[in-house]
């Protein structure tokens, strides 16, 4: 029964891991948005402990590393990704996902699934509603760009969505082109995968309660199941964003995140 039990937790996570994957290819989105609300429905009903948000943030952002690796060397071959917009936001992205998954041991879980569901449903409503930038607006200066990046990196981190959902809005808003932008979110998601990782892989040292095969916030199995497809289907979304119409797909998306959204502002763990 338990091997029957481990063999579906699998699929789950190969499914969850290929649809990831397309998806942060397509969207440069680092794929958090969609693996959280899946581990954390898993987790509760799979895992014996308290920890489940904190332990599917912590997962989602360690699988995001190789995700976001993956589909943005795909962009790169096509030429799309702005590496000095890359770099103006580094560092501020470093900062700001280490102290924003450092700092998520002192959440409450059930309260980190609802800030997760309240910054999904605002993502959601910006995929939805396309705001035109002025058309002289273009990308501060290192300050600026690190003040931003801070931001970004410690949200991102916090609820662990890998940054590109907020990086791309950014980008768009500073006139970037779309698919440029897409591009160079899916590079940035990186450095914020990295540094919460390692946030939530030492902010979760110390907890007593959690499952065996996890260390710190991050759940093995789940990690290793999810980078097995996400790793070879993100190349295919990076693919389809330079061949399909992006708003339209935003649009799509931005729906099937309001249902998450919902899902996650009601979720309460047990």
């Amino acid at each position: 029964m338990l091997e029957t039990a481990f063999i579906i937790e699998m699929i789950t996570y190969l499914i969850t891991g290929a649809i990831v994957g397309v998806a942060a290819g397509m969207l440069g989105i680092g794929g958090g948005l969609l693996i959280v609300p899946v581990l954390s429905t898993v987790f509760i009903h799979y895992l014996d402990t308290p920890e489940v948000v904190h332990l599917a943030i912590g997962t989602s952002l360690a699988t995001i590393v190789i995700t976001s690796f993956s589909s943005a060397r795909a962009h790169h071959k096509h030429g799309a990704v702005r590496w000095d917009a890359f770099r103006l936001l580094t560092i501020g992205v470093l900062i700001g996902a280490f102290i924003g998954a450092w700092s998520s041991q002192f959440v409450a879980s059930d309260l980190l699934g609802k800030i997760f569901g309240v910054l999904e449903l605002l993502i959601a409503m910006n995929m939805l509603i396309s705001f035109k930038p002025s058309p002289h607006r273009e990308l501060p200066g290192l300050v600026g760009n690190t003040a931003a990046g801070t931001v970004i990196g410690s949200l991102s981190s916090l609820v662990g969505i890998g940054g590109g959902t907020l990086t791309t809005p950014y980008l768009v808003w500073n006139n970037i082109s779309m698919h440029q932008a897409i591009a160079t979110s899916t590079a940035v998601s990186l450095p914020v995968a990295v540094a919460g990782s390692i946030g939530y892989f030492m902010a979760g040292l110390g907890a007593t309660d959690l499952p065996p095969l996890a260390t710190g916030y991050i759940y093995w199995p789940a990690f290793f199941g999810i980078v097995l497809a996400s790793y070879f289907t993100a190349p295919i979304g990076a693919k389809l964003a330079h061949q399909l119409p992006v708003k339209t797909l935003k649009r799509f998306f931005g729906v099937f995140l309001i249902i998450l959204a919902i899902k996650m502002l009601f979720f309460t763990p047990n």
